[in-house]
């Protein structure tokens, strides 16, 4: 199996920031992407993401098989949400594993969830997604998005066994898409693809992120 680099990883966390200055733009803009509301805060920061990849996002959509669309759920996240976020899954691991040293925790807790001071939701670079059919309704990848490694038992791994032969197929519809289109998964997560950010860098071998992260006005 091919090593899992992780959101922690020096080879990650070490990797410049030359930021663009490309805007976040809304995705609910042009009405190309179905858009779903699970996620939807009271600033609408969810349906946020950076410029260009929201127009990778649509040449991802124009190269999936007829029928199928691709379902929005969340991309831009603030730094504070992101933090509590963190937080809050970092004390839970805490808790079950009290024998575990700090820095063990914080790697662990990066499976799941993005150490602020580099996640790509807070650059406006990741996106949470999936597939849906002709009629918007959700397909079967595996495991509910977002489900936790403990509560998926590592389903949620993109390359994960025990899925059905039809969720396999789900998912590697959608990755072939999203990666013709130049996004990359983060695979721990099924439904996380990024563009730009710190975690894309290292996956393409690019010098620089192009996205750091973003504080709304």
């Amino acid at each position: 199996m091919n090593e899992i680099i992780l959101m922690s990883d020096p080879r990650v966390t070490g990797i410049p920031v030359e930021e663009c200055g490309e805007p976040l733009v809304d995705v609910r803009q042009d009405g190309s992407l179905l858009v779903d509301p699970r996620k939807q805060d009271p600033a609408n920061a969810f349906a946020l993401l950076r410029q260009d990849v929201l127009r990778r996002l649509r040449d991802a959509q124009e190269a999936l098989p007829g029928g199928l669309r691709l379902l929005f759920v969340e991309g831009y996240r603030p730094p504070s949400l992101q933090r509590r976020y963190f937080e809050e899954y970092a004390a839970e691991l805490r808790a079950s594993r009290p024998d575990w040293p700090e820095e063990r925790v914080h790697a662990m807790a990066s499976r799941y969830v993005s150490p602020p001071d580099i996640a790509p939701h807070s650059a406006g670079a990741a996106v949470d997604l999936t597939l849906a059919d002709a009629d918007g309704r959700e397909l079967d990848l595996g495991t509910r998005m977002n489900a936790s490694p403990e509560e998926s038992a590592g389903t949620c791994y993109t390359a994960a066994e025990g899925i059905t032969a039809e969720a396999r197929e789900h998912r590697a519809i959608l990755g072939a898409a999203l990666t013709a289109a130049g996004l990359v998964n983060y695979p721990t997560e099924w439904w996380h693809w990024s563009y730009g950010d710190r975690y894309w860098a290292q996956s393409v071998g690019a010098r620089a992120a192009l996205y750091g992260p973003y504080e709304q006005a």
